[in-house]
């Protein structure tokens, strides 16, 4: 059974940054893209980043490129968003995210194309 926890959210004042971890268990990380998205209430769920399986690809929304890095550690199952010069927009809920499929070519960036979530942390940017 795929099990997928995030953690590493919380309050910070605007312009520092905050660094997101994602474990994936249950199956071989390193086959599957990942992804990081963000919804805030009464919104739908929202590309942030995501990565290839092989690690060698990112893909960013508008909104953070520049700002936000997703990298991936294959021996530690892990995923990582570092977000820095936050802003109070990017206050939402992270829930990180990984495909079904193996070895697809690019991550998807919409939440259909992701099969297995966690709960979700919280990010609060406020001073």
């Amino acid at each position: 059974q795929v099990q997928v926890v995030e953690s590493g959210g919380g309050l910070v004042q605007p312009g520092t940054s905050l660094r997101l971890s994602c474990v994936v268990s249950g199956r071989t990380f390193s086959s599957y893209n990942t992804a990081w998205f963000r919804q805030t209430p009464g919104n739908e769920r929202e590309f942030v980043a995501a990565i290839k399986w092989s690690g060698n690809a990112e893909y960013y929304a508008n909104s953070v490129r520049g700002r936000f890095t997703i990298s991936k550690d294959n021996a530690k199952d892990k995923v990582y968003l570092q977000m820095n010069s936050l802003k109070p927009e990017d206050t939402a809920v992270y829930y990180c995210a990984t495909e079904s499929s193996r070895y697809r070519s690019s991550p998807g960036q919409t939440p259909v194309d992701y099969d297995y979530w966690g709960q979700g942390t919280q990010v609060t940017v406020s001073s």
